[in-house]
């Protein structure tokens, strides 16, 4: 057979054009990965991705030749294609600062909105506010903002900054840490806040960058890490499974939206959501019923409000916008304050514990909302 480096060095090409192919490439061996790194860039071929702890590159092949041959090599362990990645937002259900607020509850204290006083998290608020737990939005990425304390992150698609310019991240980062000014107080607000970019101002991106999300949340020893984003389409991912596996098993606690498909899909969520090693969160409306367009499907551990649900944006500003996106943020921050007053929990003990306290939706079915509504009134 011949070398792999040599069979990398002719199926990749320099630049993308219509006729290449993002493919992930990881390696059995860390020798193996550094020799084929080496070839290349004397072959000035430059992987757009490159994880060395994972022994992973991302390279452009040009589709017209095979790259099986690749796959069969004895040093390959697999090689995937680098799959889409969207965001869970609800785009019907936007509304803009300026339109009509939702109204709080009569029970919910109205410097609080009403999803924070409905899964009860300001009842634990005298225990605990989530300080020393380090939560990771993988996302968009943060804007800077008076309602968010952000402290520190990365961007993993190029490099750079990991400001937000697209709003979703940072919509995201309100629901679980907002500070509290102009009524928008997230669910755990004082955990240390990260942001990871690895999503684009449209809202999309690719598997390799999330990889490389988890990836530096590992080695940056995060507590909670939150997706809410899955896969395009039927896509499926090893590698991304690989890297959630990797850090499960480091006790990183992993929450993910179940995805925006309704009632239309097959019974299916969306990855990330979809892996045992996930908490995986269905959105509910303020009559606590599952929304229309929440995924249905065997995996949903918890539900949580989604719709029509106000943090912060862009600017300084504010927004209200609807999707599992926005449940899976609670969750996050749920296990942020449960985490502060038992920080040794395992990941299945966290979701073990959360869904025993979760409320039953009586109307709904499993598959709909999981264990039930989250409560985080007992931790």
């Amino acid at each position: 057979m011949p070398k792999l480096e040599k069979l990398l060095f002719t199926r990749s090409v320099r630049v993308p054009t219509k006729n290449t192919v993002r493919k992930l490439i990881t390696f059995k061996t860390g020798r193996s990965y550094k020799r084929c790194l080496k070839r290349l860039r004397v072959k000035g071929i430059k992987p757009y991705k490159r994880l060395p702890n994972l022994r992973t590159l991302g390279c452009h092949f040009d589709k017209r030749r095979s790259w099986k041959v690749i796959a069969r090599h004895p040093e390959v362990k697999r090689v995937e294609s680098d799959a889409r990645i969207r965001v869970h937002l609800y785009q019907k259900h936007r509304q803009t600062a300026g339109q009509k607020k939702v109204q709080a509850l009569s029970t919910c204290p109205p410097e609080l909105t009403w999803n924070i006083c409905r899964v009860k998290a300001n009842e634990a608020w005298a225990r605990t506010t989530g300080s020393s737990i380090k939560v990771a939005i993988i996302d968009t990425g943060i804007a800077e903002h008076p309602n968010l304390k952000i402290a520190g992150g990365v961007n993993t698609i190029r490099g750079g900054s990991y400001a937000d310019d697209n709003g979703h991240g940072t919509h995201v980062a309100g629901i679980t840490a907002g500070k509290g000014l102009d009524g928008v107080k997230g669910v755990a607000p004082d955990v240390e806040l990260y942001a990871i970019k690895a999503l684009d101002s449209q809202g999309g991106g690719f598997v390799s960058s999330i990889i490389a999300g988890v990836d530096w949340c590992i080695r940056n020893k995060m507590n909670v890490i939150n997706m809410s984003f899955g896969l395009v389409g039927s896509s499926v991912s090893k590698a991304l499974r690989d890297v959630i596996t990797k850090a499960y098993n480091q006790g990183i606690v992993i929450v993910a939206s179940a995805g925006n498909s309704g009632t239309e899909d097959n019974g299916m969520i969306d990855a990330p959501a979809s892996f045992p090693e996930t908490m995986a969160i269905a959105a509910t409306n303020r009559a606590n019923e599952v929304t229309n367009f929440s995924s249905r499907g065997t995996g949903i551990d918890l539900a949580a409000p989604g719709e029509q649900i106000r943090s912060t944006w862009l600017n300084g500003g504010y927004m209200t916008l609807s999707g599992t996106s926005m449940s899976s943020p609670h969750a996050a921050g749920g296990v942020a304050l449960l985490l502060s007053r038992q920080p040794n929990l395992s990941p299945s003990q966290v979701a073990e514990l959360l869904r025993s306290w979760a409320l039953p939706l009586p109307s709904e079915m499993e598959t709909e909302q999981g264990a039930g509504l989250l409560q985080l009134d007992r931790v």
